[in-house]
């Protein structure tokens, strides 16, 4: 009788093993698919509430992720790498669906996105490419090197190069500003801009004075203004007396007010001392009304609303069971995996057309007035 029961109690033991390790095969062996459908809670991971942009961005994703059926977990991470870390591990333990993180720091969040992975959470890499990990499904983004084209053709035929030279021959005066560099955007704006500017820095015809033609040498910690404004600061006390700049590559629109800042401080702005050429990205409201008054020159219009529609497509197909439509399968190394992508299109803005922004709706004309 003893027997017999130890025999069943170890027959119902192996039974429950089975059941369960095929339970974790199930949800291991196809990641994503064993809890398919609409509900839960994304979680979504937002780098900072100090740019207009970012605020858009999460807002427009946390709508549309409701109207998709989802509920939301929206953090801001206030530029602090700590804080985003904490946030996401949050989310883990408090069992989000899926997870879409514009990163603080593109290179610090290994350990945990293997955390997510080993939870079954899938993870979306918005904007900013997560790098040195596998461990992200997909990113969603707009063509970043195209970014940099736009500024760089911008800054090329607004001073005619490659027209007869001006008076004299002399050169063009440029200076070049880069994003931050633990964002690998970065690199792809400054290498878009480069791919145009660079025939004619070897040809004289475009020269930094300061001499800082390196990436690294221009590069902006978290893309801040103030920063920008410090270094502009100190190119012109150091480089320019009698010379005036007649442009300035400008990767991001809150960078660009910081820099006029520190140039109008210099004398520019004035009759006998117009202000460059000055870049930017991200068509925000200050930047463009900057424009509009004629100060900041260029901005380049990245519809954040279309990115937040395209990474809410891309979440509710993976969390459907289905692929996500993507573009781009070749371009972005992480260094770990090279991450199917779907970009969107950017657009410059320029004097000449800031009412763009109003027919597509990005803002109202009161806005802009």
């Amino acid at each position: 009788m003893r027997t017999r029961t130890l025999r069943a109690a170890a027959a119902a033991a192996l039974f429950t093993t089975l059941l369960a390790g095929c339970g974790q095969e199930a949800r291991g062996g196809s990641r994503y698919q064993s809890d398919k459908g609409k509900g839960g809670t994304i979680g979504l991971a937002m780098p900072t509430k100090a740019s207009e942009r970012w605020i858009a961005d999460g807002e427009n994703m946390a709508e549309q992720f409701r109207k998709a059926g989802y509920q939301t977990d929206l953090q801001y991470g206030d530029d602090k790498v700590e804080n985003q870390i904490a946030q996401i591990e949050n989310m883990i333990t408090k069992g989000r669906r899926l997870l879409v993180v514009a990163a603080i720091d593109g290179s610090a969040l290994t350990d945990v996105l293997r955390r997510a992975h080993d939870a079954g959470i899938p993870v979306i890499s918005y904007d900013r490419l997560i790098m040195g990990t596998e461990h992200v499904d997909y990113y969603a983004s707009f063509d970043n090197e195209r970014v940099g084209e736009l500024q760089a053709r911008y800054i090329v035929d607004k001073l005619r190069l490659g027209a007869p030279a001006r008076t004299g021959g002399k050169p063009y005066d440029i200076e070049l500003f880069a994003g931050s560099p633990d964002d690998n955007n970065t690199r792809y704006f400054w290498n878009g801009a480069m791919k145009v500017l660079q025939p004619y820095l070897a040809s004289g015809q475009l020269v930094v004075r300061s001499g800082q033609t390196r990436m690294n040498q221009a590069t902006t910690l978290r893309w801040d203004g103030g920063t920008a404004q410090r270094r502009m600061d100190d190119l012109i006390s150091k480089n320019y007396g009698a010379e005036s700049v007649d442009a300035v590559l400008s990767p991001y629109d809150g960078m660009s007010i910081g820099i006029i800042s520190a140039l109008r401080s210099a004398g520019y702005g004035t009759p006998g001392q117009p202000l460059p050429v000055v870049t930017g990205q991200d068509a925000e409201l200050a930047s463009v009304k900057s424009i509009m008054r004629g100060e900041q020159t260029q901005t380049v219009f990245k519809d954040t609303r279309k990115l937040a529609a395209r990474a809410v497509a891309m979440g509710d197909a993976v969390l459907d069971g289905r692929k996500p439509e993507v573009n781009n399968v070749k371009d972005y190394d992480n260094g770990k995996k090279t991450v199917p992508a779907y970009l969107l299109d950017p657009v410059s803005i320029d004097r000449t057309n800031t009412q763009l922004l109003v027919r597509e709706g990005y803002f109202t004309a009161d806005q802009l007035s």
